[in-house]
């Protein structure tokens, strides 16, 4: 988890830089807002990372005498397919169309939330698909 948190560290830094610069010149406030915005998405995902990997022991590939052998074997164990991603996701654009169309989408788009996160919830703990 090291490599990772410094790749989002260093991801911030360059957006921090761009935040700066833009602020100064543009005096424009939606765009340096969204630079800000984008430097604290690196920041914090990747402060948080290498907080846990000072923590925990060095996975394999964090390892600078690691070789390819050691990362060998499975991985993890990847869920099947499923229909329930897609109908939250559709759930929340039917959601979000209730600003624009009016409130009755936004009962239809709760309803497609409710029942995927409800059918997600049912799946993994079946171990399958429905």
């Amino acid at each position: 988890m090291r490599f990772e948190g410094r790749v989002l560290l260093i991801i911030a830094a360059f957006f921090a830089a761009l935040f700066v610069v833009y602020g100064v010149w543009s005096h424009e406030w939606a765009g340096t807002a969204m630079l800000g915005g984008s430097s604290l998405l690196g920041a914090f995902p990747g402060s948080y990372y290498l907080w846990w990997s000072h923590r925990m022991e060095p996975r394999e590939e964090d390892k600078e005498d690691g070789s390819l052998s050691e990362g060998a074997g499975v991985i993890a164990a990847f869920p099947d397919s499923s229909i329930w991603p897609f109908v939250f996701g559709m759930g929340c654009a039917s959601f979000g169309l209730a600003l624009v169309f009016g409130l009755w989408t936004a009962f239809l788009g709760g309803a497609m939330v409710v029942s995927a996160m409800i059918g997600v919830a049912v799946e993994s703990r079946r171990g399958g698909a429905i």
